[in-house]
């Protein structure tokens, strides 16, 4: 890896030569976060910096665990999220440069058992199609995301034939960490390694990344992890560490700031670490070019940074800012969140991890250090997205007086016992007891649902970290239920009853 030390002529046309020339003030920076953090309420936060191939800034803020004495630093391990997808479209890389695999080649191919709801994507589906989302597919999350009924991968891929397309194949940018998570099936059919073997003895070991696990139950028991948190009940509070290994190759890795440092040199020297290259030039700017349009309205941060472009590479978002070319991707898994991005022209990069949900400060710190090095901007981009966010965010559900139910339910309970079954996602079994329903959702028991409006009821919570889920049903119009809306499906009642 070489540091470069010209200053692009771009830099100085934009910022002037003063601005373009100031050295980053650090210790501005520090302080800028420290604030930041207290603003955000964050509980805990890491931060890298690198410049060229030198990591230039590395410091952990806040707390490991809310209302505990351990602090994060840089070597304090986090959820890195969908940022591990960039590891598998690497690997992948690795592969076509050896001749085993190729961007186009059809997964069929590879994985002859795959069969999709569409017969045309079921044979024209490309790894490339994989890792640039337009299966056109929608995100299928349940699937995993309820630890308990998580199936084997194989199985996942076995009911994507049930999913509906969003949209038509190849024409749509659709957000799908199950389709993206067979660049991984298609790593262990062609490799004979498992996928997580193989990104620890092909990107960790070499680059030196020995604080990286890449599977969640790798990390359990280890020293210095941070514990997730979320908003619960208007309270921050713990809550226990999500398991994604059900689509690893789409976001298990746990790493710390100061390890992700060293995947951002490797990647700003496109594939190389000191004079060896592990991706070949070519593939390497496979995986960042521009592939297919993404939307824009992923990331409300780009009403304020305002892209000419936002796209998606091969586990990569490719955008501008201030007519510089970004690489950056997100990860936001229960309780964790990540961010990475990079100026390759300048080769500078920064990577953000914290522990609370969904803290949107990591897209404020990034833009921050982006303007630290010479695109002229001084903005406060702490304070303008936490005024974006907070006029734009949902409010969450709230168990005040104002939010108590208002109105009876239609039918009496008995008549919404029953079984709800979907083929994608498994079955809602809905009982009675005691007067009051009851819900299971195949492995994961809901408990009590208690009755909200109309013929919505909620679980009740159990515990602390308990969010109250709702439960809609739509009746058939003769008396009776036909389905049951919830997590964000809907369960068909079944016609033979227990």
């Amino acid at each position: 890896m070489k540091q470069l030390h010209a200053i692009p002529a771009l830099i100085l046309c934009l910022a002037g030569p003063a601005a373009a020339q100031r050295a980053p003030d650090f210790t501005a920076f520090d302080k800028y976060v420290e604030k930041a953090a207290r603003d955000w309420n964050a509980v805990g936060l890491a931060v890298s910096v690198v410049k060229g191939d030198s990591l230039v800034f590395a410091k952990g803020y806040g707390d490991i665990e809310v209302g505990k004495s351990a602090r994060v630093n840089e070597h304090t391990r986090f959820a890195i999220g969908s940022t591990t997808k960039a590891m598998t479209s690497a690997a992948l890389a690795m592969l076509v440069d050896e001749g085993k695999v190729r961007w186009d080649d059809k997964v069929i191919d590879y994985i002859p058992e795959l069969r999709l709801a569409d017969a045309y994507a079921t044979r024209e589906l490309t790894i490339r199609d994989v890792l640039m989302h337009r299966s056109g597919l929608p995100g299928v999350d349940l699937l995993w995301s309820i630890d308990e009924n998580t199936p084997p991968f194989a199985e996942m891929m076995r009911r994507l034939r049930y999913v509906q397309p969003n949209s038509s194949f190849r024409s749509t940018w659709d957000y799908n960490n199950v389709v993206y998570s067979i660049g991984g099936a298609v790593i262990e059919r062609v490799s004979g390694m498992a996928w997580d073997a193989f990104i620890r003895t092909r990107i960790f070991v070499p680059l030196g990344m020995n604080e990286s696990e890449a599977l969640v139950s790798q990390i359990i028991g280890k020293a210095n992890v941070a514990v997730p948190h979320a908003m619960i009940h208007d309270t921050v509070r713990a809550v226990p560490i999500k398991t994604t290994d059900g689509v690893a190759p789409a976001g298990s890795v746990w790493s710390s700031v100061n390890d992700m440092s060293k995947w951002m040199r490797f990647v700003l020297d496109s594939g190389r670490v000191g004079t060896r290259r592990l991706i070949s030039a070519a593939n390497f700017r496979e995986m960042v070019t521009p592939q297919i349009r993404a939307a824009a309205a992923t990331y409300p941060a780009l009403e304020l940074s305002a892209p000419h472009f936002f796209s998606y590479g091969l586990g990569w978002f490719v955008q501008d800012y201030q007519s510089k070319l970004v690489w950056m991707h997100t990860g936001s898994i229960n309780g964790m969140s990540a961010i990475i991005g990079l100026l390759p022209q300048d080769r500078v990069g920064v990577y953000v991890l914290g522990n609370l949900d969904h803290i949107e400060l990591r897209h404020a710190l990034m833009y921050k250090v982006f303007d630290m090095y010479g695109t002229g901007t001084t903005r406060d981009w702490s304070a303008d997205l936490k005024t974006l966010f907070a006029t734009t965010r949902s409010p969450r559900a709230s168990n005040s007086a104002s939010q108590m139910p208002t109105k009876a339910a239609t039918l009496t309970f008995n008549k919404y016992v029953g079984v709800y079954v979907d083929s994608v996602y498994g079955t809602i079994t809905v009982s009675a007891n005691n007067g009051a329903l009851n819900a299971r959702y195949d492995q994961h028991d809901f408990g009590v649902l208690d009755h909200w409006n109309y013929d919505t009821f909620r679980s009740r919570s159990k515990t602390r970290t308990d969010e109250p889920v709702p439960f809609t049903f739509a009746l058939d119009g003769s008396g009776g239920v036909f389905a049951v809306r919830a997590l964000g499906a809907t369960f068909t009642r079944s016609p033979a009853q227990p």
